[in-house]
């Protein structure tokens, strides 16, 4: 799809060229795959010339990033040297730009990042079976020192070892423990509490080693196997994104991020605990489900049975809904083991499921 969409965008600047009586050499044909996404993004690139787009991020990047090109200037040993990282460089002149941004060189050099970020995140996504990635959703205001954060590292590190592909919204908190278990995939017990002590000395994103405790974790135990796909965004860039994610789909428009991370997890999604974002996750899957928006439902997985039945006892109202007809087709687990989560993962990858 990204392919014929770039090709199109190729043809057409051609045929403006032409309009205007200057004939343009097709220096070759296009050719399926990358190429054709190489020649395409030429174009486009003469398209933008005027006006000049002058902003400190590729607004024609080919690929997802990594924690190497969000950190870039990052100097491990000197945690204040993150303001000269390329990830605090681009927040830093998003808010002065406006997180609402007027300036129209501004908002099309936005949107052509973000479009960019979208074809290498589908390219990277059709090497996947689409029911083995999972989701896992929660507060990023997670301590690294709390009973769940260790829960989802053993929970993700023991999916990701069985080849489920792992995403998040690429942040601190649940999110960071999203990636530090796959991260940790085909590590030891013993690795894995030693990593999980290491952080704890920093154990929330507000912490001044917390980013730098995570480069010591990697640089300790590295990853070369698996891998996990975060998926952050500027609009919180006051959430550094966790590094452990392998691959990262970083966006300036929230919206495009959020409907992506819930389109993506076709394999269940998991709910540990939190607030506003998370219920607004919970029911945005539930509307997906609801009317089999991808042809069938997935798993909506919810997390510690005590938060979600007391504090936020969303269950039993999606358990309501479900019994009165308003909800159609949820797939609902409530659980606190963690065997328990995995075991509803497995059986619905392993089993057609219903349309």
């Amino acid at each position: 799809m990204a392919d014929n969409y770039l090709e199109k965008q190729y043809e057409s600047y051609l045929a403006r060229k032409a309009a205007m009586g200057k004939v343009v050499k097709k220096k070759k044909p296009l050719k399926k795959g990358q190429e054709v996404d190489g020649e395409a993004i030429d174009a486009l690139k003469d398209l933008i010339k005027q006006p000049t787009v002058e902003v400190p991020y590729n607004i024609f990047r080919s690929q997802l990033y990594n924690a190497e090109d969000l950190y870039a200037g990052y100097r491990l040993g000197e945690p204040e040297s993150y303001t000269d990282s390329y990830d605090s460089k681009v927040y830093q002149h998003y808010l002065k730009a406006g997180k609402v941004a007027t300036r129209i060189k501004e908002t099309l050099a936005r949107t052509l990042h973000d479009h960019s970020m979208s074809n290498a995140l589908y390219d990277f996504l059709k090497t996947v079976n689409e029911r083995k990635v999972i989701g896992i959703m929660g507060g990023h205001g997670l301590l690294r020192t709390e009973a769940a954060y260790r829960q989802i590292v053993h929970i993700s590190k023991r999916l990701t070892e069985n080849h489920y592909l792992m995403i998040s919204g690429g942040g601190p908190g649940a999110m960071e423990a999203t990636h530090l278990g796959a991260w940790l995939a085909g590590r030891s017990e013993d690795e894995t509490n030693d990593a999980l002590a290491m952080l704890q000395e920093a154990p929330s994103f507000t912490s001044p080693m917390w980013l730098e405790t995570a480069f010591q974790v990697m640089k300790k135990y590295p990853q070369t196997q698996y891998k996990s796909l975060g998926v952050p965004t500027w609009l919180y860039g006051h959430e550094p994104a966790t590094p452990f994610a392998t691959h990262i789909a970083k966006y300036f428009d929230n919206s495009i991020r959020e409907d992506g991370i819930l389109t993506f997890a076709k394999g269940g999604i998991i709910y540990s605990p939190g607030s506003a974002g998370t219920m607004q996750e919970i029911f945005q899957e539930a509307v997906q489900n609801h009317y089999l928006s991808f042809g069938y439902a997935s798993p909506m997985i919810f997390m510690g049975i005590h938060y979600w039945t007391n504090e936020m006892p969303v269950y039993p109202l999606m358990q309501h809904l479900m019994k009165t007809g308003k909800y159609k087709n949820l797939l609902l687990t409530l659980s606190d083991s963690t065997d328990e989560i995995i075991e509803c993962i497995d059986t619905f990858s392993q089993n057609e499921p219903e349309k």
